[in-house]
């Protein structure tokens, strides 16, 4: 490296240093922007498409839209999701699958999506929740679907 470019590098770095505190220097004396959110004091505002943690919604009679077909978990890149199945007996007599269990890992999550897209009867959906932290890991392991729960009359 010659002694000019050694110069220019420092008259360079002085350059991109004195536009940054332009900008800085702009909004420590115009307060009427309000670049920062006062969490947790004001709950901050998200974004629609925000993806907090899965999650699968229940209506009021504890009815849920999962069939366990385990779309979501074959979908899923890192096995977020376990799906646990057993076999119910129908009025007609015959066999059906019907989940038993919709265990999800949060701490393997990568708020991915494909879980989601892969549902075919759109049981699962992605919560605007984004507080995770904990101090035990077992808390971060969730079962989904709530005790009692059965399928929705309709959703095959």
């Amino acid at each position: 490296m010659t002694l000019k470019q050694y110069f220019r590098n420092i008259w360079d770095g002085m350059r991109s240093l004195a536009a940054g505190m332009r900008r800085t220097g702009y909004y420590f004396f115009h307060h009427k922007e309000i670049i920062t959110q006062e969490y947790p004091d004001v709950p901050p505002r998200l974004a629609e498409r925000f993806r907090g943690e899965v999650v699968m919604p229940h209506n009021e009679n504890n009815e849920h839209r999962c069939t366990g077909c385990t779309a979501c978990e074959l979908a899923c890149p890192n096995g977020t999701i376990k799906i646990i199945t057993k076999y119910e007996i129908t009025p007609d007599g015959k066999k059906k699958k019907a989940l038993d269990k919709f265990i999800y890992h949060l701490e393997l999550c990568t708020m991915c999506n494909l879980c989601i897209i892969a549902c075919p009867t759109d049981a699962i959906k992605m919560s605007q929740a984004f507080e995770h932290s904990v101090f035990d890991r077992s808390q971060l392991i969730k079962i989904l679907n709530k005790p009692g729960s059965r399928l929705m009359e309709g959703v095959e």
